[in-house]
């Protein structure tokens, strides 16, 4: 039972602490609504598991023998949180959204795959929850994290859908989306900088 407890502990302060994906689900939730948003908290939640299934049954090995990989991956998924805040923060500020573009299934996933935090985040995981010889402690947690990320990042849509009482005018969302925007581009400067510092 304490496994379990230590198992969900860890993929839930993982998966609802502020992070990249949690900036662009509240603004797509905020921008979207709900309902749109849930094919990127899908895409994430699997983008996720899968990447921490990539490294926990093996490719955990090859960032024991090459470390620099990770700083090669921080510099590239920064680059991509760059481009991913440069769109929310450049969104056309329309209450209609019919002919928006919001942040889709294969970005959730991809950017998951690109996002430092979620690398870390797995490594971390795959240390604490995986014993030689033996995948059904690995695998139990896997299943706990999917549904802890899924629901994590689902209440990250919720928020963002409440907070469009507040921005029920064009100009306030055009503000919002310009301030998340900026956020996750200074989220990815700052990674760059503690890369490079």
């Amino acid at each position: 039972m304490s496994l379990f407890i230590a198992m969900f502990s860890f993929a839930l302060a993982m998966s609802i602490s502020p992070g990249p994906v949690n900036m662009i689900i509240v603004s797509s939730g905020a921008s979207y609504g709900v309902r749109k948003t849930t094919p990127f908290v899908s895409g994430a939640t699997i983008g996720l598991v899968s990447l921490l299934l990539f490294i926990g049954l093996g490719f955990s090995k090859v960032i024991d023998l090459y470390p620099k990989f990770l700083s090669y991956l921080e510099v590239a998924g920064s680059l991509f949180i760059i481009y991913m805040g440069y769109l929310i923060a450049s969104s056309k500020p329309e209450l209609d959204i019919k002919k928006q573009k919001q942040p889709t299934f294969i970005q959730g996933c991809l950017l998951q795959w690109l996002n430092p935090k979620a690398w870390i985040a797995c490594v971390a995981g795959v240390s604490m929850f995986s014993e030689a010889n033996n995948n059904h402690i690995f695998l139990s947690f896997v299943f706990i994290y999917f549904i802890v990320c899924y629901l994590s990042l689902f209440s990250w849509s919720l928020l963002g859908s409440k907070v469009t009482l507040f921005l029920n005018n064009e100009l306030r969302l055009k503000v919002f989306n310009l301030f998340m925007g900026c956020l996750l581009i200074l989220t990815a400067c700052y990674l760059l900088y503690t890369q490079f510092s």
